[in-house]
């Protein structure tokens, strides 16, 4: 079996883990967490939805580090539950990370060209996949200018806006329960990044120190900046951010600086364009994963003899995504995605508490895989019905594809 090169360090497993968290949250989520939970519920899903993913971060991570290769927890449900688990966590994360590339994608065509948004999409993903198939060091080296840019915007976005900050405005919007849990999981969206650091397992240099280190840090410095940029959206919108477009826009319009909003407009493409290119890495590698254990077609396991990339796979995933862009509706797949992708970590969690304890750890890990199991769980089903309907709709045909996929192989074995 052809293996991937290990290229990545801890800073560009960092980058990369930001790269594809930054971005969704803060320029597409935020409103519609709003609209369930109201601007103090926001607050609170945003920690909510932080409290969960980290959970998930200390499961991913110690997995990680035990199966150090392509495909996240396709390759630990597969290996510590059963090959049908494993099989419904890659199938979970490859169709609903798909569906996640297409909105992004969609998203840089309203920003850059609202009446050509499915062209500019396209081209978007045609750009990101170029990258991605000279080599995953070309993906952490774009990554790390994307990143920067994206940072030195949201900045700017925080320190116009603190100065307008309301504090009536935050106190006076409430939520309820059912809309914070609501919220939380819409906003899960943002914070599933990370798990792209544990998909390119098998490219990093001494994994079992890395992924352990580099996932936390990027959830950390990553919910920090949501905390702040949640307060001070809140602060200063109130009641118009349920109804916002484009908050952080709006932000630096009512701070009286509506000549830096094309910046940041151009900011929210650049942050996008980060997360479709990690995020198309990403799926990439655990189509790769399948791939090798023929959950899907062999020919996806190829792996580039010159720049070590699974390139047949990361071109299926590109045409995938532009049929998406192109017939389909995605206004909905960020539920849908995170629907899918909540039980994806799920299992995630449910693996790492098969795994053996271990002496000196000071972080309590089988209760808090415990309580990303049933944070996962919980925010899946309180999410918005059709999402709920449609994530657990597509599980269901993939679960109906492997049991008679197994059906016919008895069959023919016998």
């Amino acid at each position: 079996m052809e293996r991937l090169a290990r290229r990545l360090g801890l800073t560009d497993a960092v980058v990369i883990g930001l790269g594809s968290m930054l971005g969704a949250g803060v320029f597409v989520v935020f409103a519609p967490a709003a609209a369930v939970a109201g601007g103090v519920g926001l607050l609170l899903a945003v920690a909510l939805a932080g409290f969960v993913a980290f959970c998930n971060a200390t499961s991913s991570a110690r997995l990680a580090a035990r199966y150090p290769e392509s495909g996240g927890t396709y390759v630990y449900g597969r290996e510590r539950l059963s090959r049908y688990a494993g099989f419904l966590a890659g199938w979970g994360f490859v169709v609903g990370k798909t569906a996640s590339c297409a909105a992004m994608a969609l998203t840089i065509g309203a920003y850059l060209w609202p009446g050509q948004a499915r062209l500019v999409a396209v081209a978007a993903i045609v750009a990101v996949t170029g990258v991605n198939l000279r080599g995953i060091g070309k993906t952490a080296n774009a990554t790390k200018i994307l990143v920067g840019l994206v940072l030195a915007v949201l900045a700017l976005v925080a320190l116009t806006g603190a100065g307008a900050v309301s504090p009536d405005r935050i106190g006076g919007l409430d939520g309820h329960a059912r809309g914070v849990l609501t919220a939380a999981g819409l906003l899960f969206f943002a914070f599933a990044g990370y798990a792209r650091i544990a998909t390119l397992g098998e490219e990093v240099r001494d994994p079992e120190r890395t992924i352990p280190r580099a996932v936390p840090l990027a959830l950390g410095i990553v919910l920090a900046i949501y905390l702040a940029l949640a307060v001070v959206t809140v602060g200063v919108l109130g009641d118009e951010l349920a109804t916002s477009a484009a908050p952080l826009v709006d932000v630096v319009t009512a701070a009286g600086l509506p000549d830096l909003a094309w910046v940041v407009r151009a900011g929210a493409t650049v942050a996008v364009t980060g997360v479709l290119l990690s995020l198309v890495a990403g799926v990439g590698r655990t189509t790769l994963a399948m791939a090798r254990r023929r959950d899907l077609p062999a020919a996806l396991s190829a792996v580039h003899p010159r720049h070590r990339v699974p390139h047949r796979a990361e071109l299926a995933v590109a045409a995938v995504v532009i049929l998406v862009v192109l017939l389909f509706d995605v206004r909905g797949a960020i539920g849908f995605s995170s629907c899918t992708v909540l039980v994806y970590y799920a299992i995630t969690n449910a693996s790492a508490l098969t795994l053996a304890p271990e002496p000196g750890r000071k972080l309590p890990v089988r209760a808090l895989a415990v309580a990303g199991l049933a944070g996962c769980l919980l925010l899946a089903v309180n999410l918005p019905l059709p999402s709920v309907l449609a994530g657990f709709g597509v599980l269901a045909l993939g679960t109906l594809w492997y049991v008679l996929r197994h059906h016919l192989a008895a069959q023919r074995s016998g």
